[in-house]
């Protein structure tokens, strides 16, 4: 539930307070970059996506209608912005040639290379990027909750706000996701291993 600090902020930022929009974004700007980082795997990606959630939540911060705490609302946003940027950059990879004005036959291309965030790989480098390999083979609406619950630790509330569906679809979904994880990565560990 909205708190009357975080209503009157609101209502400050509606008016046109640059300053209450700006601690607003600030109290979730963390968990927002989190989520991004995790979907399009870049940090420079999820800027730019932050970026433009945050120009759309200015935008369209008129029709938030507090129902939903706001952060919850923003990382709605966020999610979406990642899949709109997913699906653009696919196309893009679809219809780009390896040759280029830039890159001319023969000549070397820079490919990021999809290594996991900094802080992944301090924990345990393997086994990060081994678990996020297996996430990449699930369903996507299996990654999605995955993402948002076990990597970015949101409540059941807010991922059922964001995904607009019941606690118990929220449940019944996370428990699917883990159990299909779960199977790929034992079975794919087998296989590393043989």
């Amino acid at each position: 539930m909205i708190s009357e600090e975080e209503r009157a902020l609101i209502k400050r930022a509606k008016e046109g307070d640059e300053g209450s929009f700006e601690t607003l974004l600030l109290s979730c700007k963390g968990k927002a970059y989190n989520i991004a980082l995790r979907y399009v795997k870049d940090e420079n990606d999820a800027m730019d996506v932050l970026q433009e959630s945050f120009i759309k939540i200015f935008r369209h911060l008129k029709n938030f209608n507090e129902e939903s705490k706001f952060e919850t609302w923003v990382y709605r946003i966020v999610v979406n912005a990642c899949y709109d940027f997913l699906r653009k950059k696919k196309k893009k990879y679809r219809e780009v040639s390896m040759e280029s004005e830039d890159h001319p036959a023969g000549a070397e291309l820079d490919i990021p290379d999809g290594a996991p965030p900094p802080e992944e790989m301090m924990l345990n480098r393997e086994e990060s990027a081994y678990i996020l390999t297996c996430l990449d083979k699930i369903p996507e609406e299996h990654k999605k909750i995955i993402i948002l619950r076990d990597i970015t630790g949101l409540s059941y509330e807010q991922i059922s706000e964001i995904l607009e569906c019941s606690i118990g679809t929220v449940k019944s979904r996370i428990s699917r996701a883990r159990k299909n994880l779960k199977e790929i990565y034992l079975n794919n560990l087998k296989i590393r291993d043989s």
